[in-house]
């Protein structure tokens, strides 16, 4: 159950990550961690670890 829990908040994360560089993006193209959808999707998905291991 841990280790499902776990993968779920990874894709949870990363599925999160990718709608926010969709979604919100970076206009500019100054903004580091939107403006790359492989930065967004990691960043997301590192979240979604974190969230899912403290839970």
């Amino acid at each position: 159950m841990n280790v499902l829990k776990i993968v779920l908040g990874i894709t949870a994360g990363g599925a999160a990550g990718y709608l926010w560089h969709r979604i919100v993006g970076c206009a500019s193209g100054m903004c580091p961690l939107v403006r790359n959808p492989y930065l967004s999707v990691i960043w997301g998905a590192l979240l979604g670890f974190i969230f899912a291991v403290n839970r």
